[in-house]
């Protein structure tokens, strides 16, 4: 299972000074023995690109806990901040949703990707077409096959679809991956 680490550290701390965060979630993360899977650090939209941020908190973050980092402002849409994300071995949150910059781009040997739904209208709506799922999973199966540890999470929940949209991709990712 993967975790969200809180909005406090977050959106409310934006990330300053996030040593007292880190301490305790790490109690909480070795608590949950061998069930977990990865750390998402979703920051506020509003939080623009500071590589001196970002690197502060990714270096005060035990190597063991693998993080993925949402970074949803688009001013993080650049290559020093993908290198930034490489050199603490840190996954880049793929999203896909209404208003997101989809960029499908790998920093480390984990892929996340958030499915927040196809709808242009709004976030977590909308089913997402056959055809789109199995251009996902192509990309998922090249990630796969390149060694990298792929987890997807739907959150196009609105309506009920995300749960039909997994097990499609499931199905499809069968037939890719074997």
């Amino acid at each position: 299972m993967s975790t969200t680490w809180g909005q406090g550290p977050t959106h409310f701390r934006r990330l300053t000074n996030p040593e007292p965060w880190v301490d305790r979630f790490e109690r909480c993360w070795t608590a949950l023995g061998d069930r977990r899977e990865a750390l998402l650090v979703q920051l506020h939209p509003a939080i623009e690109r500071d590589d001196a941020l970002l690197a502060h908190f990714l270096s005060v973050m035990p190597d063991w806990i693998p993080v993925a980092v949402e970074l949803r402002h688009p001013s993080w849409d650049d290559p020093a901040v993908y290198r930034l994300l490489e050199d603490h071995r840190a996954a880049y949150v793929v999203m896909s949703g209404a208003g997101l910059r989809c960029v499908p781009r790998t920093t480390s040997d984990l892929v996340y990707l958030r499915m927040h739904g196809p709808s242009q209208e709004s976030l977590y709506a909308g089913s997402y077409p056959d055809d789109a799922l199995s251009r996902w999973a192509d990309r998922i199966a090249g990630w796969d096959a390149e060694g990298r540890r792929v987890l997807v999470y739907f959150n196009n929940d609105l309506g009920g679809h995300a749960v039909r949209n997994a097990r499609t991709l499931r199905h499809l990712l069968a037939a890719r991956v074997g």
